[in-house]
């Protein structure tokens, strides 16, 4: 049996509130979400559909506000931010197997689930847009297997990550997700 390689802090509560800053990439690199042309994102069909989802997050996870963020041809990137802890979640302890020095599955309310029901949807919506709207095919899966996730520790890190994410289309030729860089 494979085991994966956590990229995640080890003890670290990803439900608690804060700031978290996620890149979710596309399967590839693959430009599936749109084009860049003078610094300017023009969204596919499909990028709409995923700035859309995005978007709708609030309404399924009532704990979490969204902050900046872009949709970029085979990236997105997005600003949430944690408000309220939901309820605690209580696991059975498991003495068999990988299971015993983590839980099993991703926690309630944490930035994992979010991206877990943010990356679900869009797949489910981008399978559609394919069979019924002729939407380019993706191999295997729509997005890659895990996400980058920072967690945001003061004002001066927020300010500078939103213009980032504001700023990410005029950087394009130089962003290292630009598969033509």
């Amino acid at each position: 049996m494979r085991h994966r390689r956590s990229i995640r802090l080890k003890d670290y509560d990803y439900s608690q509130e804060g700031v978290y800053f996620t890149t979710i990439c596309i399967q590839n690199r693959q430009c599936l979400l749109g084009y860049i042309q003078d610094g300017t994102m023009f969204l596919s069909h499909a990028g709409k559909m995923v700035k859309s989802v995005w978007m709708d997050l609030p309404n399924r996870f009532d704990h979490i506000l969204l902050d900046e963020f872009v949709v970029m041809p085979n990236h997105i990137h997005g600003i949430i931010i944690i408000h309220h802890r939901g309820e605690s979640c209580i696991r059975p302890n498991s003495s068999m197997g990988d299971h015993k020095d983590r839980p099993y599955g991703t926690e309630p309310d944490s930035i994992g689930r979010i991206i877990q029901a943010f990356k679900s949807i869009t797949t489910n919506k981008y399978i559609w847009g394919v069979r019924e709207k002729k939407w380019p095919a993706f191999p295997d899966r729509l997005w890659q297997r895990n996400y980058y996730e920072h967690t945001v520790r003061n004002e001066k890190e927020l300010h500078n990550l939103r213009e980032y994410v504001a700023n990410n289309p005029t950087n394009w030729a130089e962003d290292e997700e630009n598969p033509d860089k």
